[in-house]
């Protein structure tokens, strides 16, 4: 079965639209774009109109891809001082003479919408409730909660070890009782794991997931999205190899990505805090 992000996707962001104007809820999402990157560009114009349509004011501030560090934090802390700004947002990657960790840790946990500051992950490390929970991984786990696939006892492997992805995916998969082994670029014997999970979530940026590694109960979630060599919009996954040896498993596009455009409009509309 398909695990569609899209349609999920919509129906929150409908959900949303509607709490917000229920609750009259006045939340104000702030974008930092720097640079000319085409990628990010996508992604914050998707995201402010995400914003648009459930009913929330979205700013983007774009600055040179020569902006000192200093003067993107200074930018960063008077939105923090801003009580009409609630959520703030640094699109990345960021030019290269920037520090992206002081750039993250400058940001108010309690407007770090993306859930990256070192307070929010800490909380979630240790299991207390961050402010945020990370974009990416809530979304996944929204997903799964969707299709009612069961997360305690479930042993979980997550591919990846990125603090966008990889590391909060994990906490967030304990947090919910399940077996969590985490594999990297070091692991020994990748496909011995991959063939006894029961969730494996890839999300490297590189085709590791074929046919034969799989089992047929497996939920294989798929966070990868790149072009190959012919251009076309591919995964970590071998889709059209693995969706007929799989219980559930989702697309790219149309899978992670969406939900991961949700659950950010989940944290930045306030509906929830």
């Amino acid at each position: 079965m398909i695990l569609d992000g899209k349609a999920l996707s919509e129906k929150i962001l409908e959900h949303l639209k509607n709490k917000i104007q229920e609750l009259n809820i006045k939340a104000h999402l702030v974008v930092i774009l720097v640079g000319n990157d085409p990628s990010s560009r996508i992604y914050v114009k998707n995201k402010k109109k995400a914003a648009e349509r459930i009913g929330i004011k979205s700013t983007i501030i774009e600055m040179s891809s020569t902006v000192s560090e200093n003067e993107l934090l200074q930018k960063i802390d008077e939105l923090n001082e801003d009580s009409n700004v609630t959520g703030i947002l640094v699109q990345l990657p960021l030019p290269e003479h920037i520090n992206k960790n002081k750039v993250v840790q400058a940001i108010s946990p309690k407007k770090d919408v993306d859930g990256f500051t070192p307070e929010n992950v800490g909380k979630l490390a240790i299991g207390l409730e961050p402010y945020f929970y990370p974009a990416t991984p809530q979304g996944i786990i929204m997903l799964l909660d969707e299709y009612n696939i069961p997360l305690e006892g479930a042993d979980a492997l997550v591919i990846g070890r990125s603090n966008i992805v990889g590391r909060p995916m994990a906490q967030m998969l304990l947090k919910r009782n399940a077996t969590v082994t985490m594999a990297h670029s070091y692991t020994k014997n990748l496909e011995d794991k991959i063939k006894t999970a029961d969730i494996v979530i890839s999300a490297v940026g590189k085709k590791v997931v074929r046919c034969k590694m799989v089992n047929r109960n497996s939920v294989v979630i798929d966070v990868g999205i790149f072009r190959d060599s012919s251009g076309k919009l591919t995964g970590d996954v071998d889709f059209d190899l693995v969706s007929p040896s799989v219980k559930y498993i989702t697309p790219v596009p149309g899978g992670v990505g969406p939900m991961t455009i949700a659950s950010l409009m989940y944290n930045a509309s306030k509906v929830y805090h």
